[in-house]
């Protein structure tokens, strides 16, 4: 296959086959293109998505190995057990999608930017109010602590960030978000890239074929339509 940078057509949300990806840098595919709703949607559907910071034309990867977490090999330590009886935390989705989002943001941002631009905070607040981005909160005494958000298609969690604002908030919201998605028989979490810390949850990397070939499967996947409804989860953590 001849492998080439594409730039995306304004009058269609299609992608390029995900294995014409650049092998340099890394699985970047294409640029261009908007940050709609329906060509997000299509992005994530056909295994893509943007990454690119401020000052930068709009990126869309597929690397060559994919981080992902497999539901049942998510790892919960001792210790995360020990604190969360110290901790007592509550849990509530889709409850301040706007307040993850740009806590992800401020986490981010250094002498550089962040890669989550203004453009793309705006993008996904959107994608949320049309049911396709969704949030997890940790609050502390009426305090959110903690969250993550992400892109639910086909039973598959595509994480995009998480903050926290106290110690181990990020790995009581991913135990939180794999027990719920056990509950909803998803099928895993979309890391996109590995990294150091989620290698220690149980992350791990497969080739992007294998990982295409999943998420082509994972497409009779139908929810429950009350899963991502603003709600509390109670024991979420039994």
């Amino acid at each position: 296959m001849i492998k080439q940078l594409y730039q995306l057509s304004p009058e269609t949300v299609d992608f390029p086959d995900p294995e014409l990806a650049l092998d340099e840098p890394d699985g970047l595919l294409a640029i261009g293109g908007d940050l709609s709703v329906e060509r997000i949607k299509n992005a994530y559907n056909t295994g893509v998505f943007p990454w690119f910071s401020d000052y930068e034309p709009i990126m869309w990867w597929s690397p060559s190995v994919r981080g992902v977490i497999e539901l049942n090999e998510f790892h919960v330590s001792r210790s995360l057990k020990k604190h969360l009886k110290r901790f007592p935390v509550r849990v509530t989705i889709n409850h301040a999608f706007p307040h993850v989002i740009n806590a992800c943001r401020e986490q981010r941002i250094d002498a550089e930017g962040t890669w989550i631009t203004e453009q793309m905070m705006h993008a996904y607040i959107e994608a949320h109010h049309q049911g396709l981005a969704h949030s997890l909160e940790i609050w502390h005494e009426d305090e959110l602590v903690a969250g993550l958000y992400g892109i639910m298609q086909n039973g598959i969690f595509c994480g995009e960030s998480m903050f926290h604002q106290v110690s181990n908030g990020s790995k009581l919201a991913m135990w939180a978000l794999v027990n719920w998605l056990n509950k909803h028989q998803a099928h895993f979490i979309d890391c996109q890239l590995e990294n150091p810390y989620l290698i220690t949850l149980g992350a791990k990397v497969i080739p992007r074929r294998e990982f295409l070939t999943r998420l082509k499967l994972a497409h009779s996947y139908v929810p429950k339509k009350d899963m991502w409804q603003p709600q509390e989860l109670i024991n979420i953590y039994d």
